[in-house]
């Protein structure tokens, strides 16, 4: 099964590399219909997890995929599913 992984941990720092990656990634698994998309936040202080939540939940992106997974396993892990 393909999958495609973004992991954020070199532009934690950089609002807006954040956004566009995070757009990279849903335009090019909508593009080549895979799901999963994994993307890393990694672990740190919460704050880049949150502001990736943040971002998949904007009505206009939440549209795009079918459902979203927190690794349990994996605090700093999230996978969103999309329904081709």
């Amino acid at each position: 099964m393909a999958k495609i992984t973004l992991d954020l941990h070199d532009i934690y720092n950089k609002g807006n590399a954040i956004d566009a990656e995070l757009n990279r990634v849903m335009e090019q698994a909508l593009a080549k219909k895979i799901t999963p998309v994994e993307i890393i936040p990694g672990k740190g202080s919460g704050q880049l997890k949150k502001r990736v939540l943040r971002y998949l939940n904007q009505p206009e992106i939440k549209k795009l995929y079918h459902r979203l997974e927190k690794d349990d396993k994996n605090f700093g892990r999230i996978f969103v599913h999309f329904r081709f």
